[in-house]
């Protein structure tokens, strides 16, 4: 039955979420160092990934990756092919935010780190970003919950995920309804739970006053 496949492709689904988000938020982290860096040509490469990714649409990249990457020789798994498109996508919108949240720590604060003797590294770890990390928890769990949702254009690239085994259960068992109902119970429930985790976890790192 079709509906044996359901946890299966929940499975997919949830290991393909945690792969984009990881890899985006390596990725953007990256990014948004070389944005803010002091080397110029690390500085432009950033910003022209930044405007090229932000205004590609994602199931362009994805066709793209999914039939592009085979041509020139990169056969690589359709589950981790779409996992690499989105990751690559999502990172540009991860570094927007990661740089807007460096943004928010006093100049002060960092010229006094630099004036200590710490090194960028040091002063990133140990200055910029906990105090930044305070304005980037509820943009970042955003991001997450777009990643999640956009997951589901990965039926396109063919995995066979949530959106992919509700077109066969439509298709094959003539249940569009009840499947369709189900998918989006399960998306709801995975963004309401990040929207949760993000409220707690913005709370912990908030200055009480």
């Amino acid at each position: 039955m079709i509906w044996a496949d359901l946890g299966p492709a929940l499975e997919r689904t949830l290991g393909l979420v945690v792969l984009t988000y990881l890899g985006a938020l390596a990725l953007g982290i990256l990014l948004a160092i070389c944005r803010i860096g002091p080397v110029p040509p690390l500085r432009a490469a950033a910003t022209a990934y930044v405007t090229v990714f932000r205004n590609v649409p994602l199931l362009v990249l994805l066709v793209l990756f999914t039939f592009g990457l085979p041509t020139v020789g990169l056969l690589i798994p359709l589950y981790y092919n779409a996992a690499l498109a989105m990751a690559l996508y999502w990172a540009a919108f991860v570094c927007e935010v990661v740089r807007s949240g460096v943004r928010t720590v006093p100049r002060g604060q960092v010229e006094a780190a630099r004036a200590l003797g710490m090194s960028l590294g040091q002063c990133l770890g140990l200055v910029i970003l906990p105090q930044a990390l305070r304005t980037m928890v509820q943009p970042l769990a955003n991001i997450f919950i777009g990643s999640a949702l956009a997951t589901a254009l990965a039926a396109a690239a063919g995995v066979s995920e949530l959106t992919f085994w509700y077109q066969q259960q439509a298709n094959q068992a003539g249940s569009p309804l009840t499947s369709f109902v189900i998918v989006a119970a399960i998306y709801v429930v995975i963004a309401l739970t990040a929207g949760l985790v993000a409220g707690r976890i913005e709370e912990r790192v908030a200055i009480h006053r």
